[in-house]
């Protein structure tokens, strides 16, 4: 079997590794606070350096050139993913819950059944007993938290709801426009923002809770907003129009390995018959 034939195919399911993930960064185009995933594929270039700077044989020799040989047939793949924490553009919305942050590497704390997780969503609602919640119905935590181990509620009488720049909530005095202090929302930075993991409903895992800042001065706060999701939707019909062409590419190349191999063996059995 020609190598050539293992390179196309490996190229190949690479790129339709790639299509997925374009393809979920234009589902959620229109996702609040979503972050664009992208692959790095490796490249030639890439794979040689990595294995001329681990060489295991001293160069100049026969066992040095076998080595890299091996190392130059090897198939793309990808090679490393990540995320693109970078903001998204912020919407007013004069929604009075509509909360956004305008700062990267900030996260609201929610609780899930799964446990704390984090999330640039800042569309919050209440729910029936007045606790603010997610759309998905995930409770908004306080920066009290972990001490408290209580969310942030609101009262039938509250008609003026109040957040400043830091995710303090202000409510009303009953009866009144006086405000008085409610609790403030948590704004958390994460150690290393890379050990983030993506789970459903637009929400993030961190391992290590206890790494986890919690902000009181962020002065990132802005209520009446939400950020919309940073896909840039034109540079990602552009690389799915690419990926395609190279789907194509690789499928022409197989093609042609296999049908110069399917030749050699008929030419080879009819000499042999």
């Amino acid at each position: 079997m020609q190598t050539g034939y293992y390179s196309a195919a490996g190229g190949m399911v690479t790129q339709f590794n790639r299509l997925n993930t374009i393809s979920n960064n234009l589902a959620n185009v229109n996702t609040t606070g979503f972050k664009e995933d992208d692959v790095v594929i490796g490249d030639f270039m890439r794979l040689y350096k990595e294995a001329r700077d681990e060489l295991p044989h001293e160069n100049n020799t026969r066992e040095g050139a076998a080595f890299i040989n091996r190392t130059m047939a090897r198939v793309p793949q990808i090679v490393d993913e990540y995320t693109d924490f970078s903001v998204g553009s912020l919407e007013k919305t004069s929604n009075t819950l509509d909360v956004a942050l305008s700062r990267e590497g900030l996260f609201f704390a929610v609780k899930t059944p799964e446990g704390v997780r984090l999330t640039r969503d800042g569309s919050f609602t209440t729910n029936d007993e007045g606790k603010l919640v997610t759309k998905q119905g995930y409770e908004v935590l306080g920066d009290d938290y972990f001490n408290s181990k209580s969310g942030i509620s609101f009262s039938n009488v509250d008609s003026v709801i109040n957040i400043d720049k830091n995710g303090q909530i202000n409510t009303n005095v009953p009866g009144t426009l006086n405000l008085t202090q409610n609790k403030k929302l948590m704004i958390v930075q994460p150690a290393n923002i890379k050990l983030l993991k993506k789970e459903g409903d637009n929400l993030y895992k961190f391992e290590d809770l206890k790494s986890i800042d919690i902000i009181g001065e962020s002065n990132a706060v802005k209520q009446g907003f939400i950020e919309k999701s940073n896909v840039n939707a034109v540079k990602m019909m552009t690389q799915l129009i690419e990926t395609n062409r190279l789907v194509g590419m690789y499928q022409k190349a197989m093609d042609t390995q296999m049908n110069d191999m399917n030749r050699d063996a008929i030419e080879k059995l009819a000499r042999k018959a």
